[in-house]
């Protein structure tokens, strides 16, 4: 019985919604699409499945913070076959790891890591049990967090003999469903959905007059609770400035974070809100996943979020203890300028593409093999940033065998103008979604296509909210929570860590 082994490896007593049946369709032997919400346990699905298949698992991850979260995680409840393949490994390490490979019952790497020959090679030579695909919907061209680096999984499970698959997500409606599994090349997929809706996230939309109203409202919220909390923002500089401004008017514990800091002071931060030493988080996007705190009790966008899918991703840092949390977005007149602004920087302009295609020459003998000294020529003398030149690199590897120099530039252009015109769409969606007069949980739900939630009585600020609402009243029980201080087995890791000097209170 699958609630044994449940409680044998993971010391829970029962599965939360959705966990059963995809470690279920995974034992009988299918190729399986799981969506499931956020703070839902996702990866006790692949974890518990490795257990029972007695095989390794390799779990493709996109954020280097995500996946050190989860291998830790693992450590933490006694698992020692756990390796890591990312920057952090220096070249002797990583010769070492893939020499052992085998060794491994747990694998996690980024999919840039996969792109090496020597990694592919390694793995081929393991006797693989399942291939997970973590926040799956970054492979989609039409999910929210699109990664062009995804876009070869298809090609390397093939290379690997099409081992059994989970692809794992939280958002995705079944536009992007449906690209995933093309993608990945799943022809008879099975798709397990589980519903969006955090009954427990309270839902709000606060209109403000300017931006000086932000502030004094966000010194309020950060007053009004004793409880964590994540503000996010748009811009890296908004960040910083607000984190200063909350500890200017007397709000301690805070600070900011986003990916234009170094890997080792960004890793520092989130160890402190994990561990209680700062309660507030001004942070870009770049912060959320692989954040496992229980006990978030506000989220708040201080910035709108590109659309309906990344609010839901990061609304879903809140409450994933079952209790009481809010969500609250602070909305003012013109926000929306700022994200079809920032759609603006992640895709090349036609001038751009017109200069590098006729720097490059490109025709199909182009190998798109580019030295590093001329990458950097490249980005400053068009304006490129990272994330367009790496899009431009990654549509002409995959597209120049097709295509020669000028259908290829021409075939680009559409792509941008469709990608553009897509996102727009979808922001447009969410801003009719904040702005509507109707229930907020119906809306978000209905987004993703699905039938309407149960009556809630902190539904959203249309519907009525209690006052009381950041109280953290507990108004559900929250089934088995991914906490590494939870059950037997984790007590257990806790010991042994300790033992090896290797744990810190």
């Amino acid at each position: 019985m699958l609630e044994e082994s449940l409680n044998q490896y993971f010391g829970f007593q029962t599965f939360r919604p959705g966990q059963k049946e995809i470690i279920t369709s995974l034992l009988e032997g299918h190729d399986t699409l799981g969506m499931l919400p956020t703070g839902s346990g996702k990866s006790l699905c692949y974890q518990l499945t490795a257990y029972l298949l007695k095989k390794p698992v390799v779990i493709v991850s996109p954020l280097l913070s995500l996946m050190q979260d989860q291998a830790e995680q693992l450590r933490f409840m006694g698992e020692k076959s756990v390796l890591t393949l990312n920057s952090f490994l220096d070249p002797s390490q990583k010769r070492e790891s893939l020499k052992h490979i085998n060794r491994y019952r747990f694998i996690f790497l980024s999919p840039e890591m996969l792109a090496g020959e020597s990694v592919l090679r390694a793995l081929k030579n393991v006797n693989i049990g399942l291939f997970v695909v973590d926040e799956a919907h970054c492979i989609s061209q039409w999910g929210y967090d699109f990664r062009p680096d995804y876009l070869n999984l298809g090609h390397v499970r093939n290379q690997l003999s099409n081992p059994l698959t989970l692809a794992l997500t939280a958002t995705a409606t079944r536009e992007v469903r449906e690209d995933i599994a093309k993608q990945l090349c799943l022809e008879n997929v099975r798709q397990l959905i589980s519903s969006v809706d955090r009954a427990n996230i309270a839902l709000s939309v606060e209109m403000v007059q300017k931006h000086e109203d932000k502030l004094q409202r966000l010194l309020a919220l950060a007053r009004e609770t004793d409880g964590p909390g994540i503000v996010y923002f748009s811009s890296k500089k908004a960040a910083e400035y607000t984190a200063s401004y909350l500890k200017e008017n007397g709000i301690e514990n805070v600070s900011f974070y986003h990916g234009g800091m170094e890997q080792e002071q960004r890793i520092l931060i989130q160890r402190q809100f994990l561990n209680g030493q700062l309660r507030i988080i001004c942070s870009t996007s770049a912060f959320g996943m692989g954040i496992n705190k229980e006990n978030v009790r506000f989220v708040v966008h201080f910035h709108l979020p590109p659309g309906m899918e990344a609010y839901v991703q990061e609304i879903g840092r809140a409450g994933r203890d079952g209790k009481q949390s809010v969500a609250i977005i602070l909305y003012s007149e013109g926000d929306e300028g700022l994200p079809l602004h920032l759609f603006e920087q992640e895709l090349p302009t036609e001038a751009q593409l017109e200069g590098i295609f006729s720097y490059l020459d490109i025709e199909r003998g182009f190998l798109g093999k580019i030295s590093s000294a001329i990458e950097e020529t490249i980005m400053r003398q068009f304006s490129l940033n990272e994330s367009q030149w790496r899009f431009i690199q990654h549509f002409i590897r995959l597209n120049i065998e097709k295509y020669g120099g000028a259908k290829l530039k021409d075939v680009i252009k559409r792509y941008v103008a469709i990608r553009r015109e897509h996102k727009t769409e979808k922001l447009r969606l969410f801003f009719r979604w904040l702005r509507s007069k109707g229930c907020l949980r119906e809306g978000l739900v209905r987004y993703f296509e699905e039938a309407s939630v149960p009556l809630n009585t902190n539904c959203c600020s249309n519907c009525g909210l209690d006052s009381k609402v950041l109280e953290n009243q507990v108004i559900q029980e929250a089934g088995n929570i991914e906490n590494p201080y939870k059950g037997w087995k984790q007590e257990l890791g806790k010991i042994l860590l300790k033992a090896e000097g290797k744990y810190e209170k």
